[in-house]
């Protein structure tokens, strides 16, 4: 095809005009991050996000012994990558304490499922990940153990390795569930350890054998000047995007922990992991409110408090796509809102999903946005440079 003088123009005025809308768009995000706090955007969440379901046969098995815990348990997520190529920018992992290793590497599930007469599912730990030493992953020991992502480290290895292919996505947070313990269904169980101060150090230690310092916005960056975390963050002491893009932050998920954790680090002073706090608290910098009222989120969130809440839970929401916590929800400032079912895995019951008003990635925080917030600004191209 020949192309006139005058076509060839116009096409490269057309070229030059896209050119230019790119550039100042890129420039326009540059200037909002100058703006916008970490506080101050609303992200999808996973809960559980290592969880891969049950295999065939095991799933058969809970549905002949225990169909009551099947229903709640019935839900699986993909690894960890692609959900956050799906949009999903909150993710939570469960660790279990084993130092010498082994602890959990032969769950009683797979003898279950021999001994009721079931085919053998596939090796839920064919590379003999569970038999090293370190904090594993799963939801529940002897029960639910097979996940995407068997060691704290491979999981965050996932996450950073994402990350730096992403250096552009908004902040990554990732929640953490210290289990302890044994479940009352299986008294039988290997019993997980009650996490200690030194416990505690080696999870520290963990993150960083993964985590290089300026990949994180840990508690210290943020206390900055102030006496005390809390301090800080009521004076604005989160980070702009422009100093948090491409970086993770930890969230310790029961506040039972938090004193713990604490313990020898006054306001989480030297500590990489944000508490689940009292509000007031010294430490206090994030908060939980799963179950809580549009209104006590927002009191929160006014206040300079994170605050992560959830849309359905026990996979009922999901059956009967009942949204009535869901839009409680998404009409809350809560700057993480956590599902089972974000836009990229759908309800297999229901048309229920959760995602954000136009399915972008982040909005601006309806309750603590700055003025002239733009949503589309806060990530584009997925994230990527």
């Amino acid at each position: 095809m020949m192309f006139t003088r005058a076509t060839r123009a116009a096409v490269w005025i057309g070229i030059t005009i896209a050119a230019s809308r790119v550039l100042a768009q890129q420039a326009t995000q540059a200037e909002q991050d100058k703006i916008v706090h970490v506080n101050q955007i609303q992200v999808i969440g996973s809960h559980n996000s290592y969880h891969a379901g049950f295999a065939p046969s095991e799933h058969k098995f809970m549905e002949m012994k225990n169909p009551r815990v099947l229903r709640a348990l019935d839900y699986k997520h993909a690894p960890l990558g692609d959900q956050l190529t799906g949009g999903v920018r909150q993710l939570e992992i469960d660790i279990y304490n084993d130092p010498q290793g082994g602890r959990f590497a032969h769950p009683a599930i797979v003898k279950m499922v021999a001994e009721a007469g079931l085919p053998p599912d596939p090796d839920f730990d064919p590379n003999h990940e569970m038999d090293k030493p370190g904090f594993k992953v799963m939801h529940v020991q002897d029960l639910d153990e097979r996940v995407t992502c068997h060691t704290f480290v491979s999981c965050l290895t996932a996450i950073r390795d994402w990350s730096k292919g992403h250096p552009r996505a908004l902040p990554i947070f990732i929640l953490v569930e210290t289990k302890e313990g044994k479940p009352k269904e299986l008294p039988n169980a290997p019993d997980a350890d009650v996490f200690t101060s030194k416990i505690f150090d080696a999870v520290d230690a963990e993150i960083r054998t993964v985590f290089k310092p300026g990949e994180m916005i840990v508690p210290d960056e943020v206390r900055g000047k102030y006496p005390t975390l809390n301090d800080a963050i009521r004076h604005d002491g989160w980070p702009t995007l422009n100093k948090a893009r491409g970086k993770v932050i930890f969230l310790l998920d029961q506040k039972h922990a938090g004193p713990v954790y604490a313990e020898g680090h006054p306001s989480l002073k030297g500590r990489l992991i944000f508490t689940n706090a009292t509000p007031g608290e010294p430490d206090a910098a994030f908060v939980e409110e799963n179950d809580g009222t549009a209104q006590e989120i927002d009191d929160l969130v006014k206040q300079g408090y994170l605050v992560r809440t959830r849309t359905d839970e026990g996979t009922e929401q999901a059956r009967t796509n009942d949204r009535t916590r869901l839009k409680n929800a998404l009409a809350s400032g809560a700057q993480m809102i956590s599902t089972d079912y974000p836009l990229s895995e759908p309800s297999q019951w229901s048309d229920f999903v959760v995602g954000l008003p136009g399915g972008e990635v982040a909005r601006c925080n309806p309750v603590s946005k700055p003025a002239g917030c733009v949503d589309r600004l806060l990530e584009t191209n997925g994230g990527l440079k």
